[in-house]
């Protein structure tokens, strides 16, 4: 067998067992991004502020698995919380400055608790997005930009 034979047959062979290798492997499967849309506004009293929540929900939040948000403790820790789940929510203004997280939401239906929350007297921003960051698979899923308005 001459050199250039070898060289193909053993190219040949790691080619092959790349492909084997990879076949075999289960993906995470591919989920949508979010869609955000706006529940409304909220009023309370806190230490003596009126604040105004900001509420929203997730219009396909029935395509994101139970287990995403099964509470992990093999991950690092939110805070004192040990037992965080494996995905945390953020929110965002527009412009990405974050204004609210959520890192202990127990199953997909919990995504329509999504909040933000500002004294009453402050405008809030346009618009807003959240992030669901699966820190199992280091996958991150951006939601549209939702008003913040009826």
């Amino acid at each position: 067998m001459n050199i250039l034979s070898r060289k193909n047959a053993t190219l040949t062979v790691v080619t092959l067992i790349l492909v084997f290798a990879t076949h075999g492997s289960a993906a995470a499967p591919v989920l949508p991004n979010p869609i955000l849309f706006f529940l409304g506004p909220e009023y309370a009293q806190v230490n003596g502020k009126q604040i105004t929540r900001y509420r929203f929900d997730v219009l396909n939040k029935d395509e994101y698995p139970n287990d995403m948000f099964a509470q992990s403790p093999d991950l690092p820790p939110c805070g004192a919380n040990t037992k965080a789940a494996r995905t945390w929510v953020d929110v965002y203004d527009q412009s990405g400055k974050r204004l609210n997280g959520f890192c202990a939401l127990g199953k997909s239906t919990d995504l329509n608790g999504i909040w933000f929350a500002l004294e009453t007297d402050v405008i809030p921003p346009s618009y807003i997005y959240i992030e669901l960051n699966d820190r199992k698979t280091n996958t991150k899923y951006k939601s549209n930009l939702s008003d913040t308005t009826l």
